[in-house]
């Protein structure tokens, strides 16, 4: 059956086509991809594609982006969707702008008490309700390996919680998972983060101690980890890698295995 939006796609993917020594390149900077099957390739690297055609890159002076940096930036955003169907998951936004480093940004918190708080806050990323994405581009650049970093993913993953509103730390999850569950296991590791933070050095936290800032943060680094460091995060709470790899409909840590399983070489370097 023919379909306005498909001819559309298909119509996209043949004027912008991606040459193989681009895409490779792509691949060999972005190490959380090895082990993608061909059909999940192709899949991102045209979803890639799209993605650059929807959303706006506005580089700041001091950027200088290529097609590679932009299909770069565009895999690791589309790599949380790998599995979760054509819905448009990055709506209400539609630019993303990339500084040339760290930026400096007014934040406001009103505490319990109704004081109001005013401060200048430094940061690499950050996502606003209904506005752009901002990233420091040399965050961009240091993301795409198993470190347990990744400014895309953090950022984008924002994006994903804010679809039911303000960031609270739940994005919508599918038919198939309790509201419950997640609450429970969610707070039970974001409480133990806290706990942990109050009575030992931060430096030897399990993980990023940034994500003990709110259940939005909590939610965007665990994020991170899942898909840049699923060992440690499986290691550390197994149960918020449960749900996330329910709500991401992907097993990194499977893909982690079989990669050190069957590549000696990568299991010594990573």
């Amino acid at each position: 059956m023919w379909s306005l939006s498909e001819w559309r796609r298909q119509r996209i993917l043949a004027q912008h086509p991606v040459a193989e020594d681009v895409w490779h390149d792509v691949r060999q900077h972005l190490s959380i991809l090895d082990g993608l099957d061909d059909a999940q390739d192709k899949w991102l690297r045209e979803s890639s594609v799209l993605f650059l055609k929807q959303k706006h890159l506005t580089p700041m002076p001091g950027v200088e982006l290529t097609e590679e940096g932009e299909l770069l930036l565009a895999a690791q955003a589309q790599l949380p969707l790998l599995n979760l169907g054509d819905l448009d998951w990055y709506q209400g936004f539609h630019e993303i702008v990339l500084y040339p480093d760290d930026f400096v940004s007014p934040q406001r918190h009103r505490d319990s008490s109704g004081v109001e708080h005013v401060w200048e806050g430094h940061h690499s990323g950050e996502a606003w309700q209904h506005g752009a994405v901002i990233l420091a581009w040399p965050g961009v650049l240091a993301s795409g390996h198993w470190e347990g970093y990744n400014l895309v993913i953090h950022e984008l993953a924002h994006k994903l919680d804010m679809l039911n509103g303000a960031a609270n730390g739940m994005p919508p999850l599918h038919s198939n998972m309790q509201v419950t569950d997640w609450t429970k296991d969610m707070q039970q590791a974001f409480d133990h983060l806290n706990h942990y933070l109050d009575h030992h050095n931060p430096d030897h936290a399990p993980i990023d101690p940034y994500a003990a800032e709110n259940p939005a943060e909590f939610f965007a680094v665990t994020s991170e980890y899942f898909f840049s460091a699923p060992d440690l995060l499986h290691h550390v709470y197994p149960l918020v890698y449960k749900q996330l790899s329910l709500f991401y409909r992907q097993d990194t840590l499977a893909r982690l295995r079989t990669l050190q399983s069957e590549h000696p070489d990568y299991r010594a370097h990573h």
